[in-house]
């Protein structure tokens, strides 16, 4: 039946409640699944025609299921992504966290992969992430930006700004996270009935990985990939969701937990 819970109230509900997550199918996509396992890409788009091609060129054939969450885009994201035989879901409201929510609704994979649509995540690396998530027998994998190695990649602002949010969720929950605001993650689909997910925006980013670390049954681990300038136009407005990232922080850690 899927998440219910997305398609009824969408704006309050959200992942709050617990996930009732559609089961798998194995019998589309490939034949050979990896390893026993199938695999969903999931990649949130907004006006990302020039990146989302490049980053769908270079996707491994192993992948089971990609699905592009189209998140109101007013350019040829949508048709240049079908066109590689992606399956496009439109979500009307904007939202980084939105988009990944209506994705996760749609997901049937074992495991999920996440990365964004403007090419600065490597798609090449999931076969990587993937060895790397089964030999450390994790649940969650956070892939982390840093070092950054592409100087043009990131500016000395934005490297602050992601240091002093991953320091606060480190001193906050108690474990050292070099990457606090990655955007790309390798998890088990089944730990998704485990959280509780609010944030529509930006700090969805540093929720989930909180939610991993707050769920004792959930493995953590992080490992370092190479992290490259974005195609197109930046989204992110560094200083607005910089300081609403650390109060997002703030309030997750010290509110009550909904059960």
């Amino acid at each position: 039946m899927g998440i219910s819970s997305l398609r009824r109230d969408p704006i309050r509900g959200g992942f709050r409640r617990k996930i009732r997550l559609p089961r798998p199918v194995r019998t589309s996509y490939n034949d050979s699944l990896y390893k026993d396992l199938r695999i969903t890409v999931i990649i949130p788009c907004l006006n990302e025609e020039q990146g989302i091609e490049k980053v769908l060129i270079r996707m491994p054939a192993f992948v089971d299921d990609i699905i592009v969450v189209d998140n109101g885009s007013t350019d040829r994201t949508a048709d240049v992504a079908k066109s590689f035989g992606a399956n496009v879901i439109r979500e009307n409201v904007r939202g980084y966290g939105r988009a990944y929510k209506r994705g996760f609704s749609e997901a049937t994979g074992d495991i999920i992969i996440t990365l964004d649509g403007d090419h600065s995540y490597p798609p090449d690396a999931i076969s990587y992430l993937l060895e790397a998530f089964l030999h450390l027998q994790v649940d969650f994998l956070n892939a982390s930006r840093f070092p950054v190695r592409d100087s043009e990649a990131m500016s000395f602002k934005h490297k602050f700004g992601n240091f002093v949010l991953s320091l606060a969720m480190s001193l906050l929950y108690f474990r050292w996270v070099r990457d606090s605001q990655s955007g790309m993650w390798v998890f088990r689909r089944s730990i998704l009935e485990g959280f509780n997910l609010e944030s529509d925006g930006m700090a969805f980013s540093e929720e989930i990985k909180i939610e991993a670390l707050r769920n004792s049954n959930v493995r953590f681990s992080e490992i370092s990939i190479l992290y490259t300038s974005r195609l197109g136009e930046m989204k992110l407005n560094p200083w607005r969701d910089g300081f609403f990232n650390l109060y997002f922080l703030l309030k997750k850690r010290f509110s009550a937990r909904r059960k």
